[in-house]
């Protein structure tokens, strides 16, 4: 009897003790007052955001390479001894600025030269046109042969003063093209001859390469399927472009768009553009290779959320909504234009929606978040 007592008290201890257990595991967490029970479930942190219409850019993306709007390699026309070299390497020049001067006295000789002969035979001419009226007037003793024979004189004399007149002009223009100036403005490059020299007209190297910098260009390549697109953008005015460092995406000017190349490139399906711009604080270089972006239209008064918002999962794309209890829920979105940090948003959100744009990884529906400070997307409205 004493031992079935001992087993007996165990037993109820035990059976006791599991009891205890299970309800201290099973009960649930008192709450505060006011509290719900679900109140007391740790808030995941989570940073919010708005959705909010926006005018947003629609840009193209490229890789452009910086071209000289005009070169020129300046050349000598004229055989001589370079007497002055009246530029420096790297200067900027204007048109008809003074660049070299090669020595004009043979040229001023030949000029001189020129218009002696010219003089002397007006003075024949002078004679001749004379001795033709005398013998007009002694028209009973003239015979009509010697008429005839003095006036093809007087013309044969006119026809060479005009080809000594012909002589002096191309001997000007010889003198001038002893003076070597700026064909465009622009900067000068490394000086290709030195004062001193005999330089001579068919030499193959010339003086000089002038570069115009002012404005400038810059050819680009985009796919061809956005060919369509850009041809109709462009019948409705001018589209600008925005050139960007290569690495650093520093904005180095905006122009034009002036150009549709008018092939495709067929191993590439890729068509060549041509922007122009006025880089007037020499940001764009010739040779430089940069970003491109070309702004193809604005999409008007858009819903948008920042990029970082959006989520993709097996049946698409989806955010995670923020609702009034701060619980959240999967809402499907259609997503169109993605474009610096901002996404818009074609169907599913509406303006003012309160959205999860970081810390979702820790989310599923129904999970209550606590939301730091609330952000708006990147681009401000335009």
């Amino acid at each position: 009897m004493r031992h079935r007592s001992i087993w007996l008290t165990t037993a109820i201890l035990v059976v006791a003790a599991s009891g205890l257990a299970w309800y201290v595991v099973h009960q649930p967490a008192k709450s505060a007052p006011g509290q719900t029970p679900s109140a007391v479930v740790p808030a995941v942190p989570v940073t919010a955001g708005l959705a909010e219409t926006k005018n947003i850019p629609v840009y193209l993306t490229g890789l452009g390479t910086v071209q000289a709007f005009n070169t020129v390699v300046v050349k000598v026309r004229v055989d001589g001894q370079l007497d002055k070299v009246a530029f420096t390497e790297g200067q900027d020049v204007k048109a008809g600025d003074l660049l070299a001067q090669i020595d004009p006295r043979p040229f001023q000789a030949a000029l001189d030269q020129a218009k002696a002969v010219k003089t002397k035979d007006e003075a024949q001419l002078e004679n001749a046109k004379r001795d033709l009226q005398r013998f007009i007037n002694l028209h009973d003793f003239a015979t009509k042969q010697s008429v005839d024979t003095q006036n093809a004189l007087v013309r044969q004399l006119e026809a060479t003063i005009q080809g000594d007149q012909a002589a002096i002009e191309s001997a000007q223009t010889q003198l001038a093209y002893s003076t070597i100036t700026a064909p465009l403005s622009g900067r000068t490059g490394v000086r290709l001859i030195d004062q001193g020299n005999i330089v001579h007209a068919s030499d193959a190297s010339g003086l000089v390469m002038i570069t115009q910098l002012q404005p400038i260009s810059v050819m680009f390549s985009l796919s061809d399927r956005q060919l369509t697109n850009i041809s109709r953008e462009m019948a409705n005015g001018p589209l600008k472009v925005i050139a960007e460092g290569r690495t650093d995406h520093q904005p180095l000017g905006e122009g034009t768009l002036t150009l549709v190349d008018n092939q495709i490139d067929q191993g590439t399906g890729t068509i060549r553009l041509k922007a122009t711009f006025p880089n007037e604080d020499h940001a764009l270089w010739p040779g430089q290779f940069i970003n491109i972006r070309l702004l193809l239209r604005t999409l008007q008064q858009v819903v948008t959320v920042p990029s970082t918002a959006i989520q993709r999962g097996p049946n698409g794309m989806y955010v995670y909504v923020i609702k009034p209890d701060s619980t959240v829920a999967m809402q499907p979105v259609s997503v169109g234009q993605m474009n610096d940090g901002t996404s818009v948003v074609e169907s599913g959100l509406h303006p003012g929606d309160k959205i999860v744009v970081r810390g979702q990884y820790r989310l599923q529906p129904g999970t209550r978040v606590q939301a730091g400070a609330t952000i708006v997307s990147v681009l401000g409205g335009m």
